[in-house]
């Protein structure tokens, strides 16, 4: 499984250098109600200093490679490998920077063809992208840089659906590559991750995408993309506005697990029929709150699919909803529960070294999900919360405060100014590190690109609205998505 591919159950009860220790203030992030005028100078400046990360971690081929290490005085060398997501992440980002003025029209498109014609040259199965290619010649990876550990041959629908947002975009944006974009994604037709619904075995066909295949053998992942609330839903969207997936595709996915199947929390809410399709449409409560709950509890879950796809728009009493609630759970959890000071987990970098996904273990269905700190507290429903003194090693990450703008922007910008002031966590070369142990002080010594990319697509959803949602808010989105998202009721309400 790719390191940021995250597995939700279809209808089964599982799924398918230390700088010395620093002592992190015990006080809460204020809860600033910054104007957006006031702070707009501030967001351009993290927007200008997160682009050059991006420039920083594209190489001459064209290819934004997979992260940097900023920690030394020199130039950052590129890590040698790259991904679909990676990639689509390079082209939003070159889009939003012309569109906030840090770079021309004519720059952009420079650097957009470069990446065409990179993506054009890589090699690619049923229309799409392999998961790692080497980013400075655009070879598929056969062994691990660093490792040598072999790497198989992987089509991640999750991933895919990353760099066709970023193909999209880029068309959009530029008319000149229109052509060219249309050509590389006529064959992406996304019924291939497709397992049609079986009402006789609805466990071994839940309507739902396959998170992917192994082209060596052409053998698929063992599970689906079963929950709602996550990333991968960005595909559905894709495949439903370009019709090569049924709407009712959408009904078919999870709100929460049915309640007979053992999840994070007994869910409450009731069956419905939608589109002729019996949806579960079920929800937790956390804090009080009722909310959609993602598979893990991460905040890039829940809220990278609507920087592009305005969700809370088209479906205010639903969506919209629960990503409010989803953030203030987020919230709530560093500054009460878990007493970091400080809060937004998201799978991220661990300061020390190595990768881990990091949430909020009580708003994912995952039973002992994602915790929000490297030594893995969990929760279990029912019984007492642990002490603030349990959560050891809390790690926080930048990406996650960006994501929270839109529902919490005086709080996420106040949260990012605490964390770059008390921990020394904005580089003014490439931006916010990756992630900060609150515990130790420890702060990464890495920029990601997708991390990078989360941020400056949040950035540039603030400063211009819009601005990346262009190709989503028309064609089979208006006439086939938009009209699923405003017919959607989760039981959240009251």
């Amino acid at each position: 499984m790719d390191r940021r591919t995250f597995l939700a159950a279809a209808g089964t009860g599982a799924a398918a250098l230390s700088l010395g220790a620093v002592s992190a203030p015990a006080v809460a992030a204020p809860r600033s109600r910054v104007s957006r005028a006031s702070d707009a100078p501030l967001l351009r400046r993290w927007f200008r200093d997160t682009y050059r990360s991006i420039e920083a971690m594209t190489t001459e081929l064209g290819l934004a490679a997979d992260k940097i290490d900023v920690s030394g005085p020199g130039t950052p060398v590129p890590s040698r490998n790259t991904s679909p997501t990676n990639i689509g992440c390079g082209l939003w980002s070159t889009v939003a920077a012309a569109g906030l003025g840090v770079i021309d029209q004519e720059t952009m498109h420079r650097r957009l063809a470069r990446t065409v014609s990179a993506v054009e040259r890589l090699e690619r199965h049923h229309g799409f992208w392999l998961n790692w290619y080497d980013a400075y010649d655009g070879s598929v990876l056969t062994s691990w840089p660093g490792t040598g550990d072999p790497v198989r041959p992987f089509l991640s629908s999750v991933d895919n659906a990353w760099l066709v947002t970023g193909l999209r975009i880029a068309a959009d944006a530029d008319p000149r590559l229109r052509g060219r974009v249309a050509a590389l994604l006529a064959t992406a037709d996304w019924s291939y991750y497709y397992t049609p619904y079986d009402p006789a075995d609805p466990v071994a066909g839940p309507g739902q995408l396959r998170g992917g295949f192994w082209t060596d053998t052409g053998e698929p992942t063992g599970h689906h993309y079963g929950a709602l609330n996550t990333e991968p839903r960005m595909a559905s969207y894709l495949g439903i506005a370009d019709g090569t997936l049924p709407g009712e595709h959408y009904w078919h996915m999870l709100r929460t697990m049915v309640p007979e199947n053992g999840q994070e929390q007994p869910p409450q809410g009731s069956y419905e029929t939608v589109d002729g399709v019996r949806v579960w449409q079920g929800h937790y409560t956390h804090r009080g709150r009722r909310l959609i709950p993602t598979w893990g509890g991460s905040m890039f879950e829940a809220l990278m699919v609507p920087l592009f796809v305005p969700e809370s728009e088209w479906s205010p009493r639903s969506w919209g909803a629960t990503h409010g609630r989803y953030v203030r759970s987020q919230i709530e959890h560093g500054l009460e529960e878990a007493g970091y000071g400080y809060w937004g987990f998201s799978p991220s970098n661990v300061p020390e070294g190595g990768y881990q996904e990091y949430g909020v273990d009580a708003i994912g269905m995952q039973t002992d999900g994602y915790a929000s700190n490297t030594d893995r507290t969990f929760v279990t429903h029912g019984e007492p919360l642990p002490p603030p003194s349990a959560y050891t090693n809390g790690v926080v990450t930048p990406h996650a405060s960006f994501l929270a703008l839109p529902q919490a922007r005086g709080e996420a910008v106040a949260n990012l100014k605490a964390i770059a002031r008390d921990f020394g966590a904005y580089d003014d070369r490439y931006g916010f590190r990756d992630s900060v142990n609150v515990g130790t002080g420890r702060v990464s010594d890495f920029v990601l690109a997708l991390d990078q990319g989360m941020i400056a697509a949040a950035l540039a959803q603030e400063l211009r609205p819009g601005l990346l949602q262009r190709p989503f808010r028309t064609g089979g989105f208006a006439a086939r998505v938009r009209p699923l998202l405003a017919r959607e009721r989760f039981s959240i309400q009251g």
